[in-house]
C-alpha cells in the first residue's frame, strides 16, 4: 500500500586534467557558445547529474554547425577530449552510456575526425602492461562494441592490435593466477578479470566475424589465425582447469564452441566433431590438425562430467538450432546432447554443478523446440512423449522436482512445460486433450499425494495443455482436495497457484462456452462455495493460508464474486459468529472484506453507507474472541489499496475502540501483526496529510476537493492531529510500572512507529509530531521500561527514546542525570544478569547527553581538557570514550580482587556487567568517522590486554573437567584425593581454598586461611560471606560458575567487536587502524585456545559468537597473512585430532566441547562462491578418521570426527555444499554404529539423527509415518547412488544373523538404523523404468528382516518393504508372503515370523489401495488370489500365542480390500 520513495541517482562526475582544461580554453568564446566553451562548462561542473544534461546539449549544437567545421582544430581538439574523456570512465558510470548515445547521433562529415581520435585513445589503452589494469582496458572494449558505432568502427580499424590484446591479456592472466596461488584475495579478483576477458573475446569474434573470416579460411599462417588459435587453446585450458571458478570454465565451454564454429569447414561437419568429443569417440584421421593442436585434451584424455557438461552448455548455446541449419549431424547432437545430460545427472551432486545442469537442460528442451519447427519425421518420433529421451527426461523431473534448491525446482518445472510443448509439437494435427500421454500424465499425477509440491506445478502445466474441464471430469472434488491441503504453509503457496491457474482456465472456458452469464453460478458452485465452508470452520493455519495466498487471486480473476460472498455470509453471520478455534460467518466476512479493500475491489464508505455492513459488525470483529478476527476487522480499517486514501472519522473512532481492548494480547504474532497494521494507517494518514496540505495551498483545486469529500482540509488535518495526540495519550497511559510485557511491548512498537512516520525534513508542513506530546514524565516512562526483563521491551524504549532524543535529553536536569548514570554504574555490577542489560541501554542513552561529561563523568574518571574544548569531536564519541574509561578502570580493579578471592568476585562485583556495557558503548560508535584515533587506539589496546586478564582469572574453571562445580559431602580420603586433583587441573588464580574451607569475607577485613580455627565443616554446600550491607550471602557452585561462563561470554563478544574495526581501515596505512594485524592474529590464537579447551557449554558457546565475527572478517580481509590464517588453524586442529597424542587437552567427552563449534566457525566464513576447498579437504580428513578403526587404534579420533560431523551437517550457512557428502556420513554412522566402544556408538547415533534430518527434512508434525519428511526410493538412490550398494550389503550382513539358527536373538547393531532409512522411503506411481537402479534386490532382505524378535523391527520391516515394491507387484508379492506362512503340518512355527509377514502384508495393501489403483481389471484377479491364500491360513488364528496378532491384522487387511 504504501509507496517507496525513489532512491536519488548517484553519478561519478569525470574531471579533465590542467592541459585539458587550458586546450579547451583557448578554443573557447566568450560572446557566443561553441563545443570547446560547452565542454568546459561541462567539467567545470561538481554534479555528475548536471554534466549528463550538458552532455545532452553537444550533438544539437554539433548539427548546427557547417560542412567546413570538419577542418576547424577546435573540433579536432574537442573530439580528442571526448575521446579521451569516455575511455576514462568507468564502465557502470552513467555518463558513459550518455556519452556514447549522443555520439552516436554525431554527422557524417565529423565522423572520419572522431574516428581518427578514438583509434588514438583506444590505441593507448591497448598499450597497457600492468596485468591488474587489464580490467579497465577489458571494459572499454566491451563498451565499444555495445551499441556504439564510433567504438566498434575504431576497433575494426585497430581490429589485428585488439586481438592481440586479447590474446595476451588471456595469457597474462592465467600465469598471474598460477604465481598468486593460495593468495585467495587476489585470485578471485584475477578469476573475475579473466572472465571478462574471455566473455570480451567472444563479443569480439561474434560482433566482427565478417572480419575473421574472410582471413581465416585461406590463410592458416596469419597473424590472424595464429591469434585464433592462440583464443581456442587458452579456452580449452581454462576449460579443463578445476582450480579456476566455475563461471570461468561454462563461460570457457561456449568460447571453445563458438571459436571452433568460427574456424571450422565446412560448418556442416561441426556437428558430428561435438558428438564425437561428447561420446568420447574422436578420430584423429577425420579431425583437422589445427583443432587437435589446440585442443588435444579434449580428443585425447577422457573428459570430465563438469567438461563434458560445459561443453554441451557451448553447443546449445553457440549453434544454431532453428531452421534446420544443422542438417541430420545436428539433430543427432541434439540426442547425443540429452543423452550425456541425462546420464551426468546421477554423477553431478555439487549443488553449483546439479544447478548448472538443470538450467542446461532446460536450454536443451528451448532447442528442441527450436529445432523441431523444421525438423525431419525422424526426431519427431524420438522426441515424442513416448520416446526413451522424454521419458528419462521425465524421470530426471520426476527425481528433481523436489529438490532442496530453488534454482533446480524452478529449472524442472521449465523443463516439464516444455517438454510438454516438445511433445504438442511432434502430434501437430491430433486433437491435444484425448492424446494418450497427456492422459497418462494427468492419471499418474492424480494418484500422487497431495503432499508433493512437484505435483502441483506439473498439473498447472497440463491444465493449459488439457484444460481444467478435462481434469475435473476425473474428479470434481480437486479443487476441495487441495484446499484442504492449505493448511501446511509450506504447500500453500504452490497449492494456491495451481488452483489459480484452474480456476481462471475454467473461467475462460465458461466464457466461451456460454454467451450469456448463466455459468457463473456452476463457477462459483466449484470455486468459490467450498473457500466460504472453509473459512467459517477450517482450522486457524488452514484459513490463514487461505486468505493469504488463494482469495487475492479468486478475487482478481473475478472481482463480482464479492458480492456473492457478502451475500452468503451476511446471511448466516448473526447465527455464526464463530468461537475461539473458527472464525464462523462473522470472521470470514471480515477477512473476505480485508481481502478486498487491501487490492482495490470496494470502498469502505460505500458498503458502510449502503448497508451492506455496519459499524456495529465491525465493532463485534475488533473484540472478536478469535484473534485473527480482530486482526482482519483491524485490516479492514487499516489497509488500502490506495496510500493517500483519506482516514475518515468512522475509521478513526473504530481504531481508539479497538486500541481500548486489544493491546495486551497474549500472542507474538497478534502483536507483530497490531503494529504492521497501524504503521500502514499512520503512513496512509501521513501520505494523506500532505495531499490535503498541497490542495490547501492550491486553491485550483479546491473544486476537486469538494467533490471527493465533504469536509474541508483544515478540518481533517486536525481531526488527524487530535486522532494521534489521543493515540499517544492511550498508549503512554498503558506505561505504567507493572504492565505487563504484552502491552509495553505493543505500546512502545506503535509509539515507535508514529515517531519514525511522522518525523520529516525541517521545511516540510507535519499534520503531528510527537516531540510535542513528550514531557519529563513521559520521559521517565520510558527509561522505566529499561527495567524490563525482556531485552524486546529495552530495545523498543531504547529505539524510541533515540527518535525523540533531542527532546529527552533536555528534559534531564543535572541532579536526575547524575541519578541515572550512578544508577547505571550500580546495575553494571549486579548479580542479576539482566541488570547489566539494562545498565548498558541506560549508558547508551546517556552518552548522548551534552553534559553528561561535565556533570557525571568529571568527578569519576580522568580527562583530557583539550578534547572537552575541542568543538570538533562529537559528543557521542567524547562521552563514549569517557565512559569505556570509567567501566576500564572500575573492571580492573575488579579483575585484581578477582585474583585474590574469585568467590568474593562471583557474589558482590561480577565483572561480566562492566564488559556488557563497554561492548554496548562501542557498537553505537560511528567507527569510520571518528576524531580522537590516537586515545581510541590506546583504549582498544587496553580492552584487548583487560580481556586477556580477564579470561585468565575464570577460564580454569570453565576449563576444568567439572566446569558446573564438585563441592564435597564428605571428608573422607578419597573425597580429598578426588579434590586436590582437580585443583591441580584448573590452577585458579585466587588464594582460597574453594573446595575445602568455608569463609567468611568481611567488609575491609582479610582472614588469613590458618587463622580460621572455628570454620564450618566440608559438608557445607556453599560459603558464607558478607556484602557491603553486612548481610550473609551463600555462594554457590553455580553463582561462580555463572559469573566465570558469563564473563568469558562478554570477553569473546567484545574482542569479536574490536575484531570489526581492521576492514575498516584495511586500505589504509597499518599505523592509521585502529587494531592492529598482529592484534587481530593474537585474538585468533586466544579464541583457538578458548573454543579448543573450554568444557562448559555456555562458555564455547558465546566464544564461538565472538570467533565468527572474527573468521568473518578475515574472509573479507586484504592481507594475505590473515586470509590464510583460517585455513592454518583448520590443519592444526585436524592434525592434532589425527595424532592421538596422550598430552592433548583437547575434551574427548561433552560431545567434543568446543572443537565442532570452532571448525564450524572457520568453514562457515569460506566465500559461498569460491571452491570450498576447505570444506572439502576438511571432509575428507573427517570421513577417513570417522571409519571404523583397527582394535588397536585409539577410538578418540573417531569420537571427535563423528561430532564434528554431526555440527557441520548441522549447520544451515553450508546449505547445500555440503549434501555431496551426505551419503559418506551415512555409511560412517551405520559402521560406528556396530562399534564396542560406547563413546563411537553414541557419536554414530548423533550424527544419524542430524543426517536423517538433512535427508528428509525437519519434522514438522507427530506422525511418524506421514509423507512430508519422506521421498520416493528412486529420487533417494538418485541423489545418493553410493547409498545403494552400501545399504544392500549391509542388509545381507544383518539377515545372515538374524537367520542363524544358533543365534536366534542375536540382534545387528544396524538393523535399526537400516529400516528406519528405507521405512523413510515411499513407493510412487510416477517410478518409471529408466533408472539403472532395480529396487527388487532389497526385496529378499526386507522380509526377511520381518522375522527379527525385536516387534518394532517386524513394524519398520513392513513399512520398508512397500517403496521396494511396484505396483503391479503389489499383488504378487503379498500372494507370496501369504503362501510362506506355515501349514498345519508344519513342525515349528516361529510365532514372529508370522507376525512379521502378516504386518508386511498389511502395509503392502494399505499402499496399494491408497494409489488409487481399484480400477485395474488386475487388482481383481489379485484380490481372489489373496482371498484364496488367507483362507488356507486362517488355521493360525485359531493358535492361542497367534490368533491375537493374526485376528488384528487379518480384519485390517479385510477391512482395506
Amino acid at each position: 500500500m504504501v509507496l517507496k520513495k525513489k532512491k536519488e541517482i548517484q553519478v561519478d562526475a569525470f574531471f579533465l586534467d590542467h592541459q585539458q582544461l587550458e586546450k579547451l580554453q583557448r578554443f573557447s568564446k566568450a560572446e557566443e557558445q561553441n563545443l570547446a566553451s560547452l565542454l568546459l562548462r561541462c567539467a567545470q561542473l561538481s554534479n555528475g547529474i548536471q554534466q549528463i544534461q550538458c552532455i545532452k546539449q553537444i550533438m544539437p549544437l554539433v548539427k548546427k554547425m557547417d560542412q567546413n567545421s570538419a577542418c576547424d582544430p577546435m573540433v579536432k581538439a574537442c573530439l580528442d577530449i571526448l575521446g579521451e574523456t569516455y575511455f576514462s570512465l568507468g564502465t557502470k558510470n552513467p555518463l558513459k552510456k550518455v556519452l556514447a548515445s549522443s555520439l552516436n547521433g554525431l554527422p557524417e562529415q565529423f565522423m572520419t575526425l572522431a574516428v581518427q581520435s578514438f583509434v588514438c585513445c583506444l590505441g593507448e589503452e591497448l598499450k597497457t602492461t600492468d596485468v591488474y589494469l587489464y580490467r579497465k582496458v577489458l571494459d572499454n572494449l566491451a563498451s565499444c562494441m555495445e551499441d556504439f558505432s564510433l567504438g566498434r568502427a575504431s576497433i575494426k580499424n585497430l581490429f589485428e592490435e585488439v586481438l592481440q590484446f586479447l590474446q595476451k591479456s588471456l595469457l597474462d592472466i592465467q600465469e598471474e593466477n598460477r604465481q598468486n596461488n593460495g593468495n585467495r584475495i587476489v585470485q578471485t579478483q584475477l578469476m573475475h578479470d579473466l572472465l571478462i576477458a574471455i566473455k570480451v573475446s567472444m563479443m569480439f569474434v561474434q560482433k566482427l566475424q565478417e572480419n575473421i573470416q574472410g582471413s581465416l579460411w585461406k590463410h592458416h599462417k596469419s597473424f590472424v589465425w595464429q591469434s585464433m588459435c592462440s583464443l581456442l587453446k587458452s579456452s580449452t585450458n581454462f576449460l579443463t582447469d578445476a582450480t579456476l571458478l566455475q563461471t570461468v570454465q561454462t563461460t570457457s565451454g561456449l568460447a571453445v564452441i563458438l571459436f571452433t564454429k568460427a574456424m571450422y569447414e565446412p560448418v556442416e561437419e561441426l556437428p558430428s566433431l561435438i558428438s564425437d568429443l561428447l561420446l568420447g569417440s574422436v578420430k584423429h584421421a577425420g579431425v583437422p590438425v589445427w583443432f587437435v593442436n589446440n585442443c588435444g585434451t579434449l580428443c585425447t584424455e577422457e573428459l570430465s562430467d563438469s567438461v563434458l557438461l560445459f561443453l554441451c552448455h557451448g553447443a546449445l548455446a553457440m549453434l544454431e538450432w532453428k531452421n534446420g541449419s544443422m542438417g541430420e549431424n545436428g539433430e543427432q547432437l541434439l540426442l547425443d546432447i540429452a543423452s550425456v545430460l541425462l546420464s551426468l545427472s546421477s554423477e553431478l551432486k555439487e549443488s553449483s554443478m546439479a544447478t548448472s545442469l538443470s538450467r542446461i537442460l532446460a536450454i536443451w528442451t528451448n532447442s528442441a523446440l527450436a529445432a523441431l519447427v523444421s525438423a525431419s519425421p525422424n526426431l519427431k518420433i524420438k522426441l515424442n512423449g513416448n520416446s526413451d529421451v522424454i521419458g528419462k527426461l521425465l524421470e530426471y523431473i520426476y527425481t528433481h522436482w523436489e529438490h532442496p534448491l530453488d534454482a533446480v525446482r524452478h529449472q524442472t518445472k521449465l523443463i516439464f512445460k516444455n517438454l510438454l510443448q516438445i511433445h504438442r509439437t511432434t502430434i501437430t494435427g491430433f486433437n491435444e486433450k484425448s492424446d494418450p500421454f497427456f492422459a497418462r500424465l494427468i492419471k499418474h499425477l492424480l494418484s500422487l499425494e497431495w503432499h508433493v509440491k512437484g505435483k502441483y506445478a506439473s498439473l498447472g502445466c497440463l491444465v493449459e495443455c488439457v484444460g481444467t474441464e478435462n481434469i475435473l471430469q476425473l474428479d470434481r472434488t480437486i479443487p476441495v482436495q487441495i484446499l484442504d491441503v492449505m493448511n501446511d504453509q509450506s504447500l500453500a503457496p504452490y497449492a494456491s497457484d495451481l488452483l489459480e491457474t484452474m480456476f481462471t482456465n475454467h473461467k475462460t472456458h465458461f466464457t466461451l462456452s456460454f454467451k450469456d452469464s448463466t455459468w457463473i453460478d456452476q463457477w462459483h458452485d466449484i470455486w468459490v462455495s467450498p473457500l466460504l465452508v472453509i473459512l467459517c470452520e477450517g482450522n486457524h493455519d488452514q484459513t490463514t493460508y487461505i486468505i493469504d495466498y488463494y482469495l487475492p487471486k479468486l478475487l482478481k480473476c473475478s472481482p463480482d464474486s464479492l458480492s456473492y460472498m457478502i451475500r452468503i455470509l451476511q446471511a448466516s453471520a448473526d447465527a455464526n459468529q464463530g468461537s475461539r478455534s473458527t472464525r464462523g460467518a462473522l470472521g470470514a466476512l471480515m477477512a473476505c472484506l480485508r481481502t478486498a479493500r487491501a487490492h482495490g475491489h470496494l470502498e469502505l464508505s460505500n458498503i458502510m453507507s449502503s448497508g451492506l455492513v455496519s459499524t456495529e459488525c465491525i465493532k463485534q470483529g475488533l473484540v472478536h474472541q478469535h484473534n485473527q478476527v480482530c486482526i482482519d476487522a483491524l485490516g479492514l480499517l487499516c489497509e488500502t489499496h490506495r496510500s493517500t486514501e483519506i482516514v475518515s472519522m468512522e475509521e478513526m473512532q473504530l481504531i481508539q475502540f479497538f486500541m481500548m481492548y486489544n493491546l495486551n494480547s497474549q500472542s507474538p504474532s497478534v502483536r507483530q501483526q497490531i503494529g504492521s497494521l497501524l504503521r500502514k494507517l499512520f503512513c496512509r494518514i501521513q501520505e494523506s496529510s500532505q495531499v490535503l496540505y498541497k490542495l490547501e495551498k492550491n486553491k485550483t483545486k479546491q473544486e476537486l476537493l469538494e467533490n471527493s469529500t465533504e469536509r474541508h482540509p483544515l478540518g481533517i488535518l486536525q481531526q488527524y492531529k487530535d486522532f494521534l495526540s489521543s493515540v499517544c495519550d492511550r498508549l503512554f497511559e498503558v506505561l505504567f510500572p507493572g504492565s505487563s510485557h504484552p502491552t509495553r511491548f505493543s505500546a512502545l512498537t506503535i509509539l515507535g512507529s508514529i515517531a519514525e512516520i511522522f518525523s520529516v525534513p525541517k521545511g516540510q508542513a507535519q499534520v503531528f509530531q510527537l516531540d510535542q506530546e513528550i514531557d519529563s514524565t513521559r520521559v521517565r516512562t520510558l527509561i522505566q521500561c529499561f527495567t524490563s526483563t525482556f531485552e524486546e521491551v529495552k530495545v523498543l524504549a531504547f529505539g524510541l527514546l533515540m527518535k525523540i532524543r533531542d527532546v529527552a535529553l533536555n528534559l534531564q536536569d543535572s541532579e536526575n542525570l547524575d541519578l541515572l548514570f550512578q544508577a547505571a554504574m550500580d546495575l553494571s555490577t549486579s548479580t542479576k544478569p539482566y541488570d547489566c542489560v539494562t545498565a548498558s541501554y541506560l549508558l547508551n542513552f546517556l552518552v548522548h547527553h551534552e553534559g553528561l561529561q561535565r556533570i557525571c563523568l568529571g568527578k569519576r574518571v580522568e580527562h583530557n581538557p583539550q578534547t572537552d574544548e575541542d568543538t570538533s569531536v562529537s559528543t557521542v564519541e567524547k562521552n563514549t570514550l569517557s565512559v569505556i574509561k570509567l567501566l576500564l578502570v572500575n573492571v580492573e580493579e575488579e579483575i585484581f580482587q578477582a585474583k585474590k578471592s574469585l568467590l568474593q568476585a562471583a557474589s558482590s562485583f561480577p565483572m561480566y556487567g562492566r564488559v556488557h556495557c563497554i561492548t554496548g558503548v562501542l557498537q553505537q560508535l560511528p567507527f569510520n568517522n571518528l576524531t580522537l584515533v590516537t586515545e581510541w587506539k590506546e583504549m582498544v589496546a587496553r580492552l584487548i590486554l583487560m580481556s586477556y586478564r580477564l579470561s585468565a582469572v575464570v577460564s580454569p574453571v570453565v576449563q576444568s573437567s567439572s566446569p558446573e562445580g564438585l563441592i564435597p559431602m564428605d571428608s573422607d580420603s578419597e573425597s580429598v584425593g578426588r579434590l586436590q586433583m582437580i585443583l591441580h587441573e584448573i590452577q585458579p588464580q585466587d588464594t582460597n581454598d574453594y573446595f575445602m574451607q568455608a569463609k567468611i569475607l568481611k567488609e575491609h577485613c582479610k582472614v588469613e586461611p590458618e587463622k580460621l580455627s572455628d570454620h564450618r565443616p566440608v559438608e557445607n554446600i556453599c560459603t558464607e560471606m558478607r556484602g557491603k550491607e553486612r548481610q550473609t550471602c551463600d555462594v554457590t557452585a553455580q553463582m561462580v560458575l555463572v559469573c566465570c561462563w558469563r564473563s568469558m561470554k562478554e570477553v569473546s563478544l567484545l574482542l569479536g567487536t574490536l575484531c570489526k574495526l581492521l576492514p575498516s581501515q584495511a586500505t589504509s596505512e597499518p599505523s592509521d587502524g585502529l587494531i592492529t594485524v598482529e592484534q587481530v592474529k593474537n585474538i585468533g590464537d586466544y579464541f583457538k585456545h578458548h573454543l579448543l579447551q573450554s568444557r562448559h557449554r555456555g562458555a564455547f558457546e558465546l566464544a564461538y559468537a565472538g570467533f565468527v565475527q572474527l573468521t568473518e572478517m578475515l574472509s573479507r580481509c586484504n592481507s594475505e597473512s590473515l586470509c590464510k590464517m583460517p585455513e592454518q588453524w583448520l590443519s592444526c586442529v585436524l592434525e592434532e585430532i589425527k595424532s592421538c597424542d596422550p598430552s592433548s587437552t583437547l575434551c574427548a567427552t561433552r560431545r567434543s566441547a568446543g572443537i565442532p563449534f570452532y571448525i564450524q566457525a572457520l568453514l562457515a566464513s569460506e566465500p559461498k562462491k569460491s571452491k570450498t576447498d576447505l570444506l572439502k579437504m576438511t571432509m575428507k580428513e573427517l570421513m577417513s578418521l570417522a571409519a571404523p578403526l583397527n582394535e588397536s587404534s585409539s577410538v578418540i579420533p573417531q569420537v571427535h570426527a563423528l561430532n564434528i560431523l554431526r555440527a557441520l551437517f548441522r549447520d544451515t550457512r553450508l546449505g547445500e555444499n555440503i549434501m555431496p557428502y551426505v551419503a559418506d556420513g551415512i555409511q560412517a554412522a551405520i559402521l560406528g554404529f556396530t562399534s564396542p566402544v560406547w563413546a563411537v556408538r553414541n557419536s554414530s547415533t548423533l550424527l544419524f539423527s542430524a543426517l536423517i534430518t538433512r535427508i528428509f527434512g525437519v519434522k514438522r508434525g507427530k506422525d511418524e509415518n506421514a509423507k512430508k519428511n519422506r521421498m520416493t526410493g528412486r529420487e533417494f538412490f538418485s541423489r545418493f547412488p553410493s547409498l545403494y550398494p552400501f545399504l544392500l550389503k549391509q542388509l545381507e550382513v544383518v539377515t545372515n544373523t538374524l537367520n542363524s539358527e544358533a543365534e536366534e536373538l542375536k540382534i545387528h547393531p544396524s538393523l535399526f538404523l537400516l529400516l528406519l532409512i528405507l521405512g523413510r522411503l515411499y513407493p510412487s506411481p510416477m517410478d518409471g523404468t529408466y533408472s539403472a537402479l532395480s529396487m527388487a534386490p532389497f526385496i529378499p532382505f526386507i522380509i526377511r528382516c520381518g522375522h527379527s524378535p525385536v516387534y518394532r523391527s517386524r513394524e519398520m520391516s513392513g513399512r520398508a518393504l512397500v517403496p521396494f515394491v511396484t505396483v503391479n507387484e503389489v499383488p504378487h508379492t503379498v500372494v507370496s508372503l501369504l503362501e510362506g506362512l506355515p501349514d498345519s503340518t508344519s513342525p515349528c512355527i516361529r510365532q514372529n515370523n508370522v507376525h512379521g509377514t502378516l504386518l508386511q502384508v498389511f502395509h503392502l495393501l494399505q499402499s496399494y489401495l491408497e494409489s488409487k489403483q481399484l480400477v485395474s481389471s488386475d487388482f481383481q484377479q489379485g484380490l481372489g488370489d489373496i482371498i484364496t491364500c488367507i483362507r488356507t491360513k486362517l488355521w493360525l488364528a485359531k493358535r492361542q500365542l497367534v490368533i491375537a496378532c493374526f485376528g488384528t491384522l487379518a480384519l485390517g487387511i479385510s477391512r482395506e480390500v
